[in-house]
Formats: structure tokens, C-alpha cells, sequence
């Protein structure tokens, strides 16, 4: 890709002696491009020029101090539902896999977190959690589904998920690469772990839920934060439900009016 973003450089200006090449010039450059295609030349010219540098054929390198431009991203990936179907059909409850999904998709929780995660925790069917980013202190009701995926689960720990390599409970970002090779064996090399928090945040979206309602579960400690994360809310299915409260609100109006 580097050299065919050079080929084409020199093709356009190979005439110019590179010496003369000024950071004035490489910023006009990029003004005229889209921020990815600008992001892929600038970092293609850079290299050209630290050659450069190097074979004394220019005294300083004119992309120094020159940013890349910024990509405008929704930030990780939340899992869509497909895709939450096709790690459960690759991982069946009773593995440490399934587990680990569960913990992270019903929970809406930090990895951090829930890689601390016990059965001491779990108190008449509610999950006590203080989230190590924050401390803040949080009771969250067990789901059935995640219920059942911990009763199918051997766990012998004060923790739910352990170290293969050690049998101990993970430590720094292991729990993390464990789950990405979960990720990948379920052919899902997009998906992570946090972005599982971000689905569950979704989930509870569509299902109606207020922004108080998610941040009471999720810990998030502003309601922006909790609108970023429910951005990926299916739109559709609250717009039908709203049209429908709507709908019936009509109705209720027109009978009430019809016995008057």
C-alpha cells in the first residue's frame, strides 16, 4: 500500500527536489484528502522522508510535528445479535467460554470486574459488585439465563473464571487475550470483550429501559456515557413500540369518549 501511495507521489512531483519539500506543502496535501486516505499518506511520506534524512538527501524531515488526522469512529465494536448467536453455537453452556460470555453479556460489566467474579458474590439471587474503576458499589440481579450458564459450570475458585496456564484467577489484560481467542476460534476477529458491555447497554435500551434504569446496572457514573453506549440500540423496534403506545392511546380515547 506504501509503495503505490509513493508511485503515485512521484509520478505527480518526482520532477522537485525532495529538499525542498516544507510541512506547508504536506498540509495542503492532506486538506484535500478524506481523514483514512490522509492517515494512509502521511504515514507513507514519513517514511519516505526519514530515508531521505538518513541518505542526507534533504537536512529535515517536513512531517515532523504534522498530526494524523482524526477518524471519526463509534469506538469498539458492540456485538449485534447474530453475532451473540454465533459465539453461544461455537461455545456450549458448561465451558469456561460460554462463562465468561455470560458473566460479561448479563452483567454489563467491566473486564476487570468480572474477571473478580465468585460465587461468594451472589447473595439470594443478586450479584454484588464494586467495580475496581470506579469503587462504586453495585446489586445486580441474576439473570435466568446467566443462572443457569453458572449451575452448568464447574468452578472449585473463590473466582468463576481461572487461568488455564496457572488455575489461578487472571491477572492484568490475560482474561482479555483468553477471550479474544474465544472470539477467534468462534470466527468473531471483530468482536471483544468490552464490546459486550456495550451490547448488554443495548439490550436493556431496547427492552425500555431508561438511561438511569442501565447506568443502575451498567455503574456508569454519567448518562452521556450510557447514551454513547446505546447508540447502537435498534431504532426500529423502539420506534414500533412507541407508535403502538401511541396507537393505543387513541383508542382508549376514542372508547372513552364513545361512552360519554
Amino acid at each position: 500500500m506504501r509503495r503505490a501511495i509513493i508511485e503515485r507521489f512521484r509520478a505527480k512531483h518526482g520532477e522537485l527536489r525532495i529538499a525542498t519539500l516544507r510541512p506547508k506543502f504536506i498540509t495542503a496535501s492532506l486538506g484535500q484528502m478524506t481523514p483514512s486516505v490522509a492517515r494512509n499518506w502521511l504515514k507513507a511520506i514519513r517514511h519516505l522522508m526519514a530515508y531521505a534524512v538518513s541518505a542526507d538527501l534533504c537536512q529535515a524531515d517536513p512531517t515532523q510535528g504534522i498530526k494524523l488526522p482524526k477518524l471519526k469512529t463509534d469506538g469498539i465494536h458492540s456485538w449485534t445479535e447474530p453475532e451473540i448467536a454465533t459465539y453461544e453455537a461455537a461455545h456450549m453452556i458448561g465451558t469456561k467460554a460460554r462463562l465468561a460470555f455470560a458473566l460479561l453479556l448479563y452483567t454489563a460489566q467491566r473486564v476487570s470486574d468480572v474477571a473478580g467474579m465468585g460465587p461468594q458474590h451472589i447473595r439470594n439471587g443478586v450479584l454484588h459488585v464494586r467495580q475496581k474503576k470506579t469503587g462504586t458499589v453495585l446489586d445486580i440481579p441474576v439473570h435466568p439465563d446467566l443462572r443457569a450458564v453458572i449451575d452448568a459450570t464447574p468452578s472449585e475458585h473463590l473466582t468463576f473464571l481461572t487461568s488455564s496456564k496457572t488455575g489461578k484467577p487472571y491477572v492484568g489484560n490475560d482474561f482479555s487475550q483468553q477471550f479474544r481467542i474465544w472470539c477467534d476460534a468462534a470466527e468473531l476477529p471483530h468482536c471483544s470483550a468490552h464490546g459486550l458491555r456495550k451490547a448488554a447497554c443495548r439490550r436493556l435500551a431496547e427492552a425500555g429501559c431508561s438511561a438511569n434504569e442501565i447506568a443502575a446496572i451498567s455503574g456508569h457514573a454519567t448518562l452521556s456515557e450510557v447514551q454513547r453506549y446505546t447508540k447502537a440500540a435498534d431504532q426500529s423496534r423502539m420506534a414500533r413500540a412507541a407508535m403502538a403506545r401511541q396507537v393505543n392511546d387513541v383508542a382508549t380515547s376514542s372508547v372513552k369518549l364513545s361512552e360519554v
